[in-house]
């Protein structure tokens, strides 16, 4: 899947070493909910089970290659993906602070949302984002996602809660 100057192609075995460093980072915990490091073998097993339908496992996770410039800037995902309610959550991580407020993410996510609602047939997409995090808030909105509720201290932090921002996306 290609959308101007981004492709979104399928995990390799060469990209694990990148995974473990993205998911290992503690920067980026609190975004993506994690608690934890991940060993290198749970990364292998899970680049080894990746080949795997969508149908299957309920989640995508496409990695973002910049054409130009012939490296991976990031992941993008789909999860919670069901099929008999025609919905799915998207997610998406530009690692690289250098390729950040480019339009990447958003030509990205442009690319994401035809292929739901093209090809996996999909009646609305929706994501979750911290109400402190403006860059994806914005993202979201510019793709045409409406808020539509928010999670009152959702999230524990070293610093208190914060709040979740739900949002949505209707194929009209």
């Amino acid at each position: 899947m290609k959308y101007k100057n981004i492709k979104l192609r399928a995990l390799e075995p060469e990209d694990l070493e990148l995974l473990y460093e993205w998911e290992n980072n503690d920067k980026y915990w609190l975004i993506s909910n994690t608690l934890s490091p991940f060993s290198r073998f749970t990364l292998k097993r899970y680049l080894e089970n990746s080949h795997k339908n969508i149908y299957e496992t309920g989640q995508l996770r496409l990695m973002i290659d910049h054409i130009e410039d012939k490296t991976t800037i990031g992941t993008i995902d789909i999860f919670d993906f069901d099929p008999f309610h025609k919905r799915a959550g998207l997610g998406i991580f530009i690692a690289n602070e250098s390729y950040r407020r480019k339009g990447y993410a958003s030509m990205s996510l442009t690319c994401l949302i035809k292929y739901c609602f093209k090809t996996l047939q999909l009646h609305q997409c929706y994501c979750n984002i911290l109400a402190n995090n403006c860059e994806s808030i914005d993202l979201f909105k510019k793709q045409g996602f409406v808020q539509i509720g928010i999670k009152k201290d959702w999230i524990q932090t070293s610093d208190g809660h914060l709040d979740e921002y739900m949002f949505q996306l209707i194929n009209e």
